[in-house]
């Protein structure tokens, strides 16, 4: 749309992206809207929601999402993800654990280091039909909002241009054609800001 030549640059992990575009290492990002990551970035309205659920063993006392903030269980996270950050916050008798990444995740969960995982919901659907001793709790704990970034250096006019670029995507059906395209399932486009 700018008619400029595009770099793309890939991270293993959400955190790493946003410390590219904080650090103006990236112009722009991908990432989750989160309080924890808006120092130094400006977000614009989400694109995308996407659920953040619980994943436990088949024979866990665990029944909902409630009962997962208790003392004693321990839950695994993808270190600096969005439901990191988020249960970081929210669960105060749970203990978080962190990992690097969704494959060190299962095996936490299926190791027994932990009772729950916790994910985005297509992975987590994915592993309990994988696997039949995994179970999905019912419903979510948070809804993830993607969004895009830019340091938020560059100022209102470039902000406003995102932000207008993304509603541009929203309306269009670009969103929901890239997420069909990709056979992303388990993530709807957010509504007009």
């Amino acid at each position: 749309e700018l008619d400029l030549e595009v770099e793309f640059i890939l991270f293993g992990r959400a955190a790493q992206s946003v410390d590219a575009v904080r650090s103006e290492q990236a112009d722009v990002g991908f990432f989750a809207i989160d309080p924890a990551r808006s120092q130094g970035l400006r977000f614009t309205a989400p694109y995308v929601l996407i659920e953040g659920s619980y994943l436990a063993p088949g024979d866990s006392a665990l029944r909902d999402n409630a009962e997962v903030d208790r003392t004693g269980n321990r839950v695994a996270v993808g270190q600096g993800s969005a439901y990191d950050l988020f249960l970081s916050r929210e669960l105060h008798a749970a203990r978080v654990e962190r990992v690097d990444g969704a494959p060190a995740v299962l095996q936490a969960l299926t190791s027994g280091q932990v009772d729950v995982a916790a994910g985005i919901r297509q992975v987590l659907e994915r592993w309990a039909g994988e696997d039949p001793s995994l179970r999905l709790l019912p419903g979510r704990f948070m809804l993830i909002q993607q969004a895009m970034g830019l340091p938020a250096g560059r100022g209102d006019a470039a902000a406003q241009a995102l932000a207008g670029f993304v509603e541009r995507m929203k309306a269009s059906g670009f969103v929901a054609d890239a997420l069909a395209r990709h056979h992303i399932e388990g993530a709807s486009v957010a509504p007009a800001a």
